[in-house]
């Protein structure tokens, strides 16, 4: 009887309850105010990212004129040489041998030389006072070109053995930088090394390949007559290495190809880039980023739109009340603002904060209209 007693009470007092709260008045929703934008144009300067590979401005492959030996390596990796610098030796001694060889063969053909030059002039003398017939100085005298041939073929061999044993001392072409040494002391090198010695790289400036496509050098060639004008009136450019930094120097155009590649539609364009501090390196990669300005450019912060199924809109305000506009639009380079290539127009009102919390016709009150 007590627990009946006591649910009964709980009930009552549960019903009592409930009847205060429906009957406390309902508090009425607050209308939002929401800031609005004035479409206005101005100029705006865009970058424009292109994929680019770096390399100096001369990649030599050293690759050895003789067989032979390493009998020393002159450099090391990274090491910067100066032209005529050596940078291998190949053993020399057949070499040496080969051109003392030589030049025994040319002092003996001189000796020949100097031979049949007397036979020649003591039968000549002869066949004057006709004491041998004319086949006795023609002899001779065959005899003497014989000679001086031998002579001539024993000093083109010393040549030889002289440029072989130059050859032996492998120098720097140019001034650069020695890339990766592939073969040390000991090791048997030729002429036909699947891979070179090492590679000298001039490093002083660097050459950055990135491409147009063909679009863009139709564009540039129509806006500037030619493409001698359009290279000359071609801004500086910036070099994003891999790691996101902005190389401090800036770059200039040098040159477009005049071929386009037809499996890609793109043409290879190269600027160069001072290399003082030798951060840059051949081989390496990053991204050149082309500056350009866009006149006249609608401009809007990126809060003032939304997204549905990858387009983007804004809301105008249109008589009070929000209509959606689907826009063409290109990110600027700071991330926090558009520029609208269709879809607004200066003067357009739009909606600037609490564009997700709206929909399509809504009545708006705007803190234009709420200051009025």
């Amino acid at each position: 009887m007590k627990c009946s007693k006591t649910r009964i009470a709980a009930m009552i007092s549960g019903c009592l309850l409930l009847l205060s709260c429906g009957q406390q008045p309902r508090t009425e929703a607050v209308n939002n105010v929401y800031g609005t934008i004035t479409v206005s144009e101005r100029d705006i300067v865009l970058s424009d990212s292109y994929p680019a590979s770096i390399q100096g401005r001369q990649d030599i492959a050293i690759y050895p004129q003789v067989s032979g030996t390493i009998s020393k390596v002159c450099v090391t990796e990274g090491q910067k040489v100066r032209k005529g610098q050596s940078l291998f030796i190949i053993d020399q001694v057949p070499f040496k041998a080969a051109l003392q060889m030589a030049q025994a063969n040319v002092e003996a053909a001189e000796a020949g030389v100097a031979t049949a030059q007397l036979v020649y002039d003591s039968r000549k003398a002869l066949r004057e006072k006709d004491v041998i017939s004319d086949y006795d100085l023609q002899t001779s005298y065959n005899q003497l070109l014989t000679a001086k041939a031998q002579l001539a073929q024993a000093q083109a061999q010393e040549v030889t053995a002289k440029n072989n044993m130059t050859y032996t001392m492998v120098l720097s072409p140019a001034d650069g930088v020695v890339g990766t040494l592939p073969y040390r002391e000991g090791a048997l090198v030729a002429p036909s090394l699947p891979q070179p010695l090492t590679t000298v790289s001039d490093n002083s400036q660097m050459y950055v390949y990135f491409s147009l496509t063909e679009n863009k050098l139709l564009d540039m060639t129509c806006e500037y007559g030619s493409m001698d004008e359009a290279l000359a009136a071609f801004p500086d450019v910036q070099l994003k290495l891999n790691n996101g930094a902005i190389y401090k120097e800036a770059g200039k155009v040098e040159s477009i190809s005049g071929v386009i590649d037809r499996s890609t539609g793109t043409a290879s364009v190269r600027a160069v880039f001072p290399n003082n501090g030798g951060i840059l390196h051949s081989g390496a990669s990053g991204t050149v980023v082309l500056p350009r300005t866009v006149e006249n450019a609608v401009v809007i912060p990126c809060t003032a739109t939304f997204e549905m199924q990858d387009l983007v809109f804004a809301y105008r305000i249109v008589d009070g009340k929000t209509q959606a506009a689907r826009l063409a639009v290109m990110l600027s380079d700071n991330g926090k603002e558009y520029v609208v290539t269709s879809g607004l127009s200066a003067g357009d009102i739009i909606l600037a904060e609490g564009v997700g919390m709206v929909r399509e016709g809504q009545a708006v009150q705007t803190k234009d209209s709420a200051a009025e």
